[in-house]
């Protein structure tokens, strides 16, 4: 029997459903910040310094821990940071070539996808209760984006794989892990250098180059969250609780997360919501307070 498949303490399962609640929030406030910087600074160089800035925090983390664990963390983190590599240039370039409303709507199709991989890779068949958690969050996400009305094109099969892949990383990461002393934070780092690196390739190999890093202090404060909050934090926080947690528990607790989007939107950047969007939104929400306390998840 894994040890996902162990009961786990109340207090335990409590707090690790509070940080991917809080991954969920700093996700959702990660889209505005994001676009702001990418005012100053192109896609890949962009992600190359975020993710770059990332792993120089954490290699110290790297050299501190015992041989077979940094092997551990070697061996789980470069098929996971290629896997990420991928989320972020496909969630990045697909919401570029397609409408919001379709891209909020494809990339929350993660929720549902979860439980069906983790049936796949995991050979677990996730309890029935995960399904219609799932469904309810699909139908908050449909309402929150305000439905599908353009076209299917390029922008849209990038935001189906980015969900597809979002939903093997969780799975994978599981697997993975599971039966490993893996350190979260030795993990970060590796995945962190793997999506580093791999930008800096790509933006090299690109016609386009790399120009001067921007001088503008909006840039490095929008890129200082990113790194501490969306990255060093989310990453920690998700791969602590995919310990002590199932991945389509984890997939529904930070599916919350186009919620925290839509009140950054609204109370930071002005934006506004219809009151269909601002039932989807509850809807997420509700499906994921809901996952949080039924112990079959």
């Amino acid at each position: 029997m894994s040890s996902l498949t162990l009961p786990q303490p109340a207090g335990l399962l409590r707090l690790s459903d509070l940080l991917l609640l809080l991954v969920a929030m700093v996700w959702g406030t990660s889209y505005g910040i994001a676009k702001g910087a990418l005012a100053y600074y192109p896609v890949l160089g962009f992600l190359a310094i975020r993710f770059l800035l990332t792993f120089a925090l954490l290699a110290p983390t790297l050299l501190n821990i015992s041989t077979p664990a940094r092997r551990d963390a070697l061996l789980a983190g470069l098929p996971l940071g290629a896997l990420m590599l991928g989320i972020f240039i496909c969630e990045t370039f697909g919401v570029a070539m397609t409408q919001a409303a379709n891209a909020a709507f494809l990339i929350s199709l993660c929720i549902v996808m979860t439980p069906f991989v983790e049936w796949w890779l995991l050979r677990r068949r996730p309890a029935t209760p995960a399904f219609v958690f799932a469904g309810v969050s699909l139908l908050g996400a449909l309402l929150l984006s305000g439905g599908l009305e353009a076209r299917f094109g390029l922008g849209d099969l990038l935001m189906l794989g980015a969900a597809l892949l979002r939903a093997i990383t969780v799975c994978l990461t599981s697997k993975l892990t599971q039966g490993r002393q893996v350190a979260p934070l030795a993990l970060t780092a590796v995945q962190a250098g793997v999506i580093g690196c791999g930008s800096l390739l790509l933006a090299w190999l690109s016609p386009q180059g790399l120009p001067a890093l921007p001088a503008h202090p909006g840039f490095w404060l929008a890129t200082a969250y990113l790194v501490l909050g969306c990255t060093i934090f989310a990453f920690f926080a998700q791969n602590w609780a995919l310990r002590h947690s199932s991945p389509t528990r984890v997939s529904l607790l930070t599916g919350s997360e186009p919620v925290f989007g839509a009140l950054f939107a609204v109370l930071w950047l002005g934006e506004t919501l219809s009151p269909i969007a601002w039932l989807g939104g509850a809807l997420i929400v509700l499906s994921a307070f809901w996952a949080a306390h039924h112990k079959a998840i």
